[in-house]
C-alpha cells in the first residue's frame, strides 16, 4: 500500500490538503476504488468539516488530522463504504444519515425519485381520496434509509408520503432521517413497519393511492457485487432471489390494489430487467402506459406504468378487491 505523508510535527506547519490528498488516492486507486481521487476529496473534506469544493482553501491538516484521515483512507482500502466513513449520503438535495443495517442511495435512484417528485407535483388528488386537503398520497416501499419518501416529501410539499420497510435496523435509521427532515422544516412523512410481499399490505389505503413508488431488491442471486455491497449492504436489501423478481412480482401485485384509478407506479430494477419488468407489468392487466427508463449511462433502470381507469380481466391470482378501504395498517409511526 503506498504510504501517506509524513506527519507535521507539533508546532510545525499544517500539511497541505492538496498533498494528503494525491497520496491517499494513490492508496484507493490501488486497492481498487474508481473514483479514488474524488473519494479521496471528499475524505479530507470531512475531516476538515469543509465542503469538498472549497478544500483548496481549507486550512492544512494537523497531525491530529492527518491521524484521523489516515485511519479513514486505510478503512476505505478495505472497501467500507465511503459513506460509513463520513456517516452521510447525499440524495437530491438530502443529506441522509446511514450506516451498518441500511442500504445505502445510489445517485441512479435519484432518477426514480425525481419521476415521483414530478408525478406528485402533477396529481392534486382529491381530499377524501387522499385524505389531506386535496394533497396527493405517495407511497414508498422498500424505503430504506427514506431517501425516496424523504426527497418527495421535501420537493412535492402537498403529498402525504407513506414510507414502508421491513428491516429493524434500517427502520432506525428511517425513523432517524425522517425526524431529522421533519426539525429542518420538510413535511414529515409517516413510517410503516411492514413487509412489502404481505398481501393485506396497507389495507386501509386500497385504491387511495396517487404514487407509488418503490426501489426494492432485484438483484440476481447469482451476480457478483461488488465488496462495498457484498460485505456492507443489507443481503436482503440487494438480492431478490434467483432471478431478481422474488420481491418484484408481489410488489406489482399489491401496487395494482392500492393505487387509484389513474394513480402511477414507478419500480427500479436490474438492468437485466429491462424487457422482463415491462412485460409482467403488461401481463397483470390492470395496468396501461407501461414504459421503460434508462439511467444517465444507457442501461435499463425503472420502469412505469399508470393504474387502468376501466374494469379489465386480471391475471390468474391478481384478484380486484371489492371489500373497499380496510382498517389502517398497525405499527404505523
Amino acid at each position: 500500500m503506498t504510504s501517506l505523508p509524513q506527519h507535521p510535527s507539533e508546532g510545525s506547519e499544517r500539511l497541505r490538503p492538496s498533498v494528503a490528498v494525491a497520496r491517499a488516492a494513490r492508496t484507493l486507486a490501488a486497492a481498487g476504488v474508481e473514483a479514488s481521487r474524488a473519494e479521496a476529496e471528499l475524505l479530507a473534506a470531512h475531516v476538515l468539516g469543509v465542503p469538498r469544493g472549497r478544500l483548496a482553501l481549507a486550512d492544512g491538516l494537523t497531525a491530529g488530522q492527518l491521524d484521523r484521515y489516515d485511519a479513514l483512507v486505510a478503512r476505505r482500502a478495505t472497501r467500507e463504504p465511503l459513506q460509513h466513513l463520513t456517516g452521510s449520503a447525499g440524495f437530491r438535495h438530502l443529506e441522509l444519515a446511514v450506516g451498518p443495517g441500511v442500504f445505502v442511495p445510489r445517485p441512479e435512484t435519484e432518477l426514480l425519485a425525481g419521476w415521483g417528485v414530478d408525478r406528485a407535483r402533477l396529481r392534486p388528488g382529491a381530499g377524501e381520496t387522499a385524505g389531506v386537503g386535496g394533497g396527493p398520497l405517495v407511497v414508498d416501499l422498500c424505503s430504506g434509509s427514506g431517501a425516496i419518501a424523504l426527497a418527495v416529501a421535501q420537493e412535492a410539499p402537498a403529498a402525504r408520503v407513506v414510507a414502508v420497510e421491513r428491516s429493524p435496523a434500517a427502520l432506525a435509521w428511517l425513523r432517524r432521517n425522517a425526524a431529522d427532515r421533519a426539525a429542518a422544516g420538510d413535511r414529515p412523512i409517516e413510517v410503516v413497519a411492514a413487509d412489502v410481499t404481505d398481501p393485506e399490505l396497507l389495507a386501509g389505503l386500497t385504491g387511495r393511492v396517487d404514487v407509488l413508488l418503490c426501489n426494492p431488491p432485484y438483484v440476481p442471486r447469482a451476480v457478483l457485487v461488488a465488496p462495498e455491497v457484498a460485505a456492507h449492504d443489507p443481503d436482503e436489501a440487494v438480492f431478490g432471489g434467483a432471478d431478481g423478481l422474488d420481491v418484484i412480482r408481489p410488489v406489482l401485485a399489491r401496487a395494482a390494489e392500492l393505487l387509484r384509478p389513474g394513480g402511477v407506479l414507478g419500480v427500479e430494477h436490474d438492468d437485466t430487467h429491462g424487457a422482463v419488468l415491462p412485460a409482467l407489468l403488461a401481463a397483470d392487466g390492470r395496468y396501461e402506459a407501461v414504459e421503460e427508463h434508462r439511467d444517465l449511462a444507457g442501461r435499463p433502470r425503472f420502469a412505469t406504468a399508470r393504474r387502468r381507469r376501466e374494469s379489465v380481466p386480471v391475471a390468474p391470482g391478481h384478484a380486484e378487491d371489492t371489500d373497499g378501504p380496510r382498517a389502517w395498517q398497525t405499527g404505523s409511526s
